[in-house]
């Protein structure tokens, strides 16, 4: 079992920047890909990023690519998501999600955080 908090949402203006972070719990983050999802009022949950067990292999969507960079720390059971540049269209609520294993892409996902909110103004 692995439990998910994502932290480190805000309102901040165009331009600016965010960290998140999604705190694990459980023996078994380190050893799953694991991935940063993000939902927009009206519109379906999509992609954002992942990250292999390892941290050695990365992979973005094409919108945030060159801006967000996705990182983890397995001692401390943590995965973030530095966003920077940001733009009002990225205005959602960010989910983590883990991998069920080290499979690279991971298919699907077996557990998800309760989302953070992120608010970019123009």
């Amino acid at each position: 079992q692995v439990q998910l908090v994502e932290s480190g949402g805000g309102l901040v203006q165009a331009g600016g920047s965010l960290r998140l972070s999604c705190a694990a719990s459980g023996r078994t983050f380190r050893t799953r890909t694991m991935n940063w999802f993000r939902q927009a009022p009206g519109k379906e949950r999509e992609f954002v990023a992942a990250i292999s067990w390892s941290g050695s292999s990365t992979n973005y969507a094409a919108s945030v690519k060159g801006r967000f960079t996705i990182s983890r720390d397995n001692a401390k059971n943590t995965l973030y998501l530095q966003m920077n540049s940001l733009k009002p269209e990225d205005t959602a609520i960010y989910y983590c999600a883990a991998g069920p294993d080290a499979s690279w892409p991971a298919r699907e996902y077996d557990f998800w955080g309760q989302g953070t909110q992120v608010t970019v103004s123009s």
